[in-house]
This record gives C-alpha cells, structure tokens and sequence, in this order.
C-alpha cells in the first residue's frame, strides 16, 4: 500500500513539475499574459509581440497546445491560439498576481508609461473587468446588495433581477461557476469573475460602456459608459478615469 501511495504521489509530482515547466519560460509566460485578452492571435502577432522569430513562436506554441494551455484553429494559411479555458485563464491570473502589481518596473518611455496607466485603470482580465473599473463595479454591486463577499462572491436575489433588467443574460445551467473572485494584480484586491463578470464585460463592450484601447488589454468607459454605470450603480465618472 505504501508502495503504490508512493507511486501515485511520484506521478502528481511529476505532472505538476512538468505542468509548471509550461509557464516557467519567459516567452510562453508573456504568451499565456497576452491571450488574457480572451481573443485569438495568430502565431506571427505572438511572435511579434514577445520579439522572437516565428520558428520560436512556433516551438513554444506546439508545447503550450501540447500541455493543454491552449487550443488552436486553423483558417486558410493562418493558425490561431487562444486560451484553452476560462479554468487556464484563471491560473495564468492567478499566478501573475503573486508576482506583484503589474508596471512596479519604472517605465522608460512616454509610452510605456501611458500603456501601464491604461491597463491599471481598466482592462479585460481574459472575459472580465479588471483594473480600476473591475474594482469599482465589485465594490458597487456589494454597496448595493447585488453582490455578497461575506462567504464567497455570490449574486443575492437582488443580484439576479438587475441583471435581468439591464438584459444582461445569465447562463445559470453552465459548469462554469457564475461568480467567482479573481485577484486584481494591480489593484490587489479581488474583482468579479466567472460567468457573471463574463457577461457583465459582453456587455459592457457590446452597449459600448466602454471601449478597447491600444494593442493591449486595456479599456477605457466611454461617456454614455458614464452615465450608465452611474444611473445603474452609481459608479461616480471620477472611479472610472
């Protein structure tokens, strides 16, 4: 018995050890950072974006799909990856969040400094809000009874007609949790997840509350954003800037 025990434990420890083989590279890692925008990316927009050749792309991209991280799909001459799950999605987040805030680095050009700016203030953390705005509508979904915190992240009843009323659809069937809390690794505070924050951002994006900016993640609320969430949650325009 303790031989087989032995065994079994022999084998987790190895399919972690080679699990977080995965990330622990710093071009796959800033791959795995850049799909928590929730799109596709072609295997050359990845390369480009952590400046290696595509043939290194490539490489780091077959094991990635081979480890389960990400799922691909190919159109024409084209191959796109993307996050395998919201579950991958979660541990990515997760674990960036105990690396610290993201932009403690001092930035060193105007323009890096106005990217760390934006993502801080908001930002998609896969198929959710994050940054700033993330915070801001957690803290006013609690304020206003929709949200509890006190055992978990759960929407009250309350919770579950606002969302109906401002027709944001709700899958309440899905194996997916429909609120979850998700460390904000700027703001280090937790915000909404799971597939309420998920259709919260569907949302937000498709009224055009608010909008993506450059080729980050980053979001900004627009002013018809303003209003809403102000006359909906009463989200104050300065929480939001």
């Amino acid at each position: 018995m303790l031989v087989g025990m032995t065994r079994r434990t022999h084998s987790r420890a190895a399919g972690l050890a080679g699990f977080a083989a995965l990330i622990a590279d710093e071009t796959r890692a800033g791959f795995l950072l850049a799909l928590l925008d929730g799109r596709a990316w072609t295997a050359g927009e990845l390369a480009r974006h952590a400046q290696v050749a595509p043939s290194t792309a490539s490489e780091h991209l077959g094991r990635l799909v081979t480890g389960g991280l990400l799922t691909e799909e190919r159109q024409g001459r084209h191959r796109y990856v993307r996050l395998a799950s919201p579950r991958v999605a979660q541990i990515v987040e997760d674990l960036a969040a105990h690396v610290g805030p993201a932009g403690t680095e001092r930035p060193h050009t105007l323009r890096e400094s106005s990217a760390v700016s934006a993502m801080a203030r908001g930002r998609t953390c896969y198929d959710h809000l994050a940054g700033r705005l993330g915070i801001a509508l957690t803290d006013a979904l609690t304020a206003r009874g929709l949200l509890r915190q006190d055992t978990g992240f759960a929407l009250t009843d309350a919770g579950l007609r606002w969302f109906e009323s401002v027709g944001i659809g709700l899958d309440l069937t899905a194996r997916r949790p429909l609120t979850r809390a998700c460390l904000d690794w700027t703001e280090r505070r937790p915000h909404l997840a799971g597939g309420a924050g998920a259709a919260l951002c569907r949302h937000a994006l498709d009224a055009k509350w608010c909008v993506r900016v450059g080729t980050e993640r980053a979001v900004k609320v627009t002013p018809e954003g303003e209003r809403a969430l102000a006359e909906l949650l009463g989200v104050e325009a300065t929480a939001l800037r």
